[in-house]
C-alpha cells in the first residue's frame, strides 16, 4: 500500500510539477505586485497626507488666530512685510518638506502673506530632489549651488512681483478667512482650535483622494517612462519638465532628480520642473482659493520661471 501511494504521488508530481510550478511562480508574482501595489500607491499617498496634517493644522490654527484675536497692527505687518516675506518664503520653501507650500498656500488664499511671499516658496520648494541628491552622492557644491539658485530666484521673483503690485496700486484685500469657513461649513463659533481641526481634516482628506489617483497612474504607466520617453528631446525637454514638474506629487520631483543624475536630462531640464513643482501646494491653492484665474497665473508665473 504504501509503494502504491508513493507512486501515485510520483505521477501525479510528473504531470502536475510544470503547470504547479508555473502556477505557484504566477501566485507569488501576483502577491508581490499587489504588496507593491498597497505599497507604492494606498500607503504611500496615506503616509504623505499624514505629513501634511500637522503643517495645515498650526497654518489654520494661526490664520484663526490672526482673524479673531490679533489686533489691526499685526495683522497690517503680515500684510506688508515687504521683501521681508519672499526672503522668508524663498528660505522656508528651500527646506525639503511639502508642508510649507502647503501652509503658504493657505496663507495666501486668506490673504495673510502677498503674493511675492507665496511665488517665492514655490519657486524654491525642490520636494524630493535634496535627499535624492545627497543619497546619490552628488557633489555637495553642485547641489547648494542648485538650492541656493532657487532660493535666489524664489525671492528676485516674488521681490519683483510685489513691487509690481505695489507700482500699479493694486489694493491689498484685508485678511479674513470667513469665506473659507462658509463654503468648509466649519462652525467658527465654536473657537479656533474646532475650527483649525476642521480646516485641517477637510483638506488632508482632498489631499489624500488626489494623491491616492495620482498614485494609482504612475504605478501603472511609472514616472520614469513617461519623462524618459519625450524628455530626452533636448529643444523642448525644458518645456516638457516644466509641464511635468506640475504634478502635485513628490514623484515629479524623484522622477526628474533621478533623469538628471542619469544623464537623461540636463541639470537646467531637472530645475525647470522643479521651479514649477510646487508639492501639494499648488493642488491646495486650486482647492482653497476660489479666484480660478489667479491660480491660473500663478501657474504660469511658476512654468515660466
Amino acid at each position: 500500500m504504501h509503494n502504491c501511494l508513493n507512486f501515485c504521488v510520483a505521477l501525479l508530481h510528473a504531470d502536475a510539477n510544470h503547470d504547479s510550478h508555473s502556477f505557484i511562480t504566477e501566485a507569488l508574482e501576483n502577491f508581490g505586485k499587489v504588496g507593491e501595489f498597497i505599497d507604492e500607491v494606498i500607503l504611500h499617498a496615506l503616509f504623505d497626507t499624514l505629513k501634511l496634517i500637522p503643517f495645515l493644522f498650526l497654518t489654520y490654527l494661526l490664520m484663526e488666530f490672526i482673524e479673531h484675536r490679533a489686533s489691526e497692527k499685526a495683522k497690517g505687518i503680515l500684510q506688508h512685510a515687504g521683501p521681508l516675506g519672499p526672503i522668508a518664503g524663498g528660505l522656508l520653501g528651500a527646506v525639503p518638506q511639502c508642508g510649507f507650500s502647503a501652509a503658504a498656500a493657505n496663507l495666501y488664499a486668506a490673504r495673510v502673506i502677498s503674493l511675492g511671499a507665496l511665488t517665492s516658496v514655490f519657486l524654491s520648494t525642490s520636494d524630493e530632489m535634496l535627499p535624492i541628491l545627497v543619497a546619490g552622492n552628488a557633489p555637495i557644491n553642485s547641489v547648494l549651488l542648485i538650492v541656493v539658485y532657487k532660493i535666489l530666484v524664489g525671492v528676485l521673483v516674488g521681490v519683483v512681483i510685489d513691487c509690481a503690485l505695489k507700482i500699479m496700486r493694486k489694493p491689498t484685500e484685508d485678511i479674513n478667512i470667513d469665506e473659507m469657513c462658509d463654503s468648509d461649513n466649519c462652525h467658527c463659533e465654536d473657537g479656533i482650535l474646532h475650527s483649525a481641526i476642521h480646516h485641517s481634516l477637510h483638506v488632508s482628506w482632498f489631499v489624500l483622494l488626489v494623491t491616492f489617483v495620482i498614485n494609482f497612474l504612475l504605478f501603472f504607466v511609472g514616472a520614469d517612462k513617461m519623462s524618459g520617453t519625450v524628455f530626452s528631446i533636448p529643444i523642448v525637454s525644458h518645456i516638457l519638465c516644466a509641464i511635468f514638474g506640475l504634478i502635485p506629487n513628490c514623484a515629479a520631483s524623484v522622477a526628474l532628480t533621478r533623469l538628471a543624475m542619469s544623464d537623461i536630462i540636463s541639470s537646467g531640464a531637472m530645475i525647470s520642473g522643479l521651479f514649477s513643482g510646487a508639492g501639494v501646494g499648488l493642488l491646495i491653492l486650486f482647492k482653497i482659493n476660489k479666484r480660478t484665474k489667479e491660480n491660473i497665473v500663478i501657474t504660469a508665473i511658476l512654468v515660466c520661471s
